[in-house]
């Protein structure tokens, strides 16, 4: 298999401006934020970088960390935009900005592979605060939004009503992805395209435990369950683990075996404005018809 890479460019409201030295420069909107970044092997383009605000790490290896603010950032977020879909960004414990900015080559394609349909319907498995599913939802396509989180899923809503999108036909559930995926698999529910964000671990709305290496081989397979020879792609991405884009992708040639179509797999890259080097961000392996 032969993998291949998805580079996000920049765009009016995002861009990398600059990484190195294990951060990265960014720009969302009128700020600018400096955030760890492992795969900035390299050193930066510039001597200095000015950011209203900085993301330190913990020093020990459980995660964690806080911002640091050097200008007035307003902490119940600003208004963005990716093409017509609108979404607020915010700085949140977790170090990013709540949302994945290296997902726009993704949204693009997804809506690509259901352009013509009539009435296609959509499945966002994982949808933190739903900009992917704004960004199909605006293009007339079916969603059904899952997430364990609840303020994730208020947050979706909300960017939702943001672009205008109230009165569309999403579906919103708090609930547990593999067990939600399971059970439509055994209604013999049918999707045109599925999205697949899993995180590394995580846990459902009743304490469930999902651990990636143990979750996904059975999502899969349910998934696939939910697709038949009319759908129309399903994207996996996986981040901040070692897995290769090799394994997923031959993961989904195995499960999805029958369906025809093309097995893709490889990596996904944001560019950076100073220089045109890509920053490696996160695997993925996608079914196409």
């Amino acid at each position: 298999m032969q993998l291949q890479t998805l580079a996000g460019e920049p765009w009016a409201d995002y861009g990398l401006v600059d990484s190195g030295n294990g951060r990265k420069l960014e720009r969302y909107g009128r700020f600018r934020f400096i955030r760890p970044e492992g795969q900035a092997l390299w050193a930066p383009a510039q001597d200095e970088w000015q950011a209203d605000g900085e993301f330190v790490p913990a020093s020990d290896e459980e995660g964690g960390g806080r911002w640091v603010f050097r200008q007035p950032v307003p902490r119940e977020g600003w208004p963005l935009n990716w093409d017509d879909v609108r979404f607020t960004a915010q700085c949140t414990p977790f170090r990013h900005l709540g949302f994945f900015p290296d997902m726009a080559p993704v949204w693009r394609w997804m809506r690509e592979q259901v352009a013509g349909m009539e009435a296609p319907e959509c499945l966002n498995l994982f949808g933190y605060t739903g900009v992917g599913t704004s960004a199909m939802a605006s293009q007339g396509v079916r969603m059904v939004h899952v997430d364990a989180s609840k303020k994730s899923v208020e947050a979706a809503k909300a960017n939702a009503a943001f672009s205008g999108l109230a009165d569309r036909p999403i579906r919103w559930l708090v609930e547990d992805a593999g067990k939600f995926a399971a059970r439509e698999a055994r209604r013999g529910r049918r999707y045109d395209g599925i999205l697949l964000d899993p995180p590394k671990f995580g846990r459902g709305p009743n304490g469930e435990r999902w651990t990636l290496e143990d979750g996904l081989p059975p999502l899969i397979r349910d998934c696939r369950q939910l697709l038949d020879g009319d759908s129309r792609f399903l994207f996996l991405t996986v981040y901040a683990v070692r897995m290769s884009a090799l394994a997923i992708g031959e993961l989904l040639r195995q499960e999805l075996a029958g369906l025809g179509g093309t097995i893709e797999a490889g990596e996904l890259a944001v560019r950076e404005e100073s220089r045109g080097l890509l920053l490696p961000t996160a695997i993925w392996a996608r079914w196409r018809r």
